[in-house]
């Protein structure tokens, strides 16, 4: 298992050339994953970036001191701020058809034992209205965790993103975002470690996930 972490790498051009990374290391036969803060930014999706008022998304998130970028995996946009860690696990396949749901499930257990470890009784699923809805994501008190896959022709990629701290400063932001984007979003969907009660420090939460992604499905 090759495990890596870029502080502050970002979730543009630079966060698209580590998960490159990723997946080559995986088409080479061995799993590999990585932790990192991508540091203040709102990272819009490929549906985003359809909508007529993605420009007005962008410009308000500017206003609010985040960086807008352009992810190439996920859905609707997600906010990062200095606390906020991103997470990814890439596996080598050999069918590119097979293995979603296990590769999924995999993932979201395995950060779920993390937040467990961290003093988050998280559990799976997400409130209405969450940000970046999907099948695919951890709650308690609010949406802390949403993952989303990639699968290449030799390796797949399952990636997320863990709501730390700063729940206010996300969840003003996203309600400008996505009230330019005609999107459903509510502010009070949004959770975060901090305010779960759990551990924050970013030692311990990286950690945490290193070792529960890296030990996934060996339990």
């Amino acid at each position: 298992m090759v495990r890596g972490e870029r502080e502050g790498e970002g979730a543009d051009e630079a966060g698209r050339a580590g998960v490159a990374e990723l997946l080559a290391l995986a088409s080479s036969g061995e799993p590999a994953i990585r932790v990192w803060r991508p540091g203040r930014c709102v990272a819009f999706g490929r549906r985003d970036t359809r909508a007529a008022g993605y420009e007005e998304a962008r410009a308000h998130a500017r206003v609010e001191g985040f960086e807008p970028v352009e992810r190439s995996v996920g859905g609707r946009a997600v906010a990062y701020t200095a606390s906020t860690v991103a997470f990814a696990r890439a596996d080598p396949v050999e069918e590119l058809r097979a293995g979603m749901n296990e590769r999924y499930a995999r993932a979201t257990s395995a950060v779920q034992r993390a937040l467990w470890h961290l003093g988050v009784p998280a559990e799976h699923g997400e409130p209405p209205e969450s940000f970046c809805p999907g099948d695919h994501s951890l709650q308690y008190e609010g949406k802390l965790v949403g993952v989303a896959q990639r699968v290449t022709s030799e390796a797949a990629l399952a990636s997320g993103v863990l709501l730390v701290d700063d729940r206010e400063e996300i969840s003003h932001v996203l309600d400008g975002v996505y009230r330019a984007l005609d999107a459903p979003f509510d502010p009070e969907s949004v959770g975060t470690v901090a305010d779960a009660g759990g551990e924050t420090a970013w030692e311990r939460v990286r950690e945490e996930l290193e070792y529960c992604l890296a030990t996934a499905g060996a339990e």
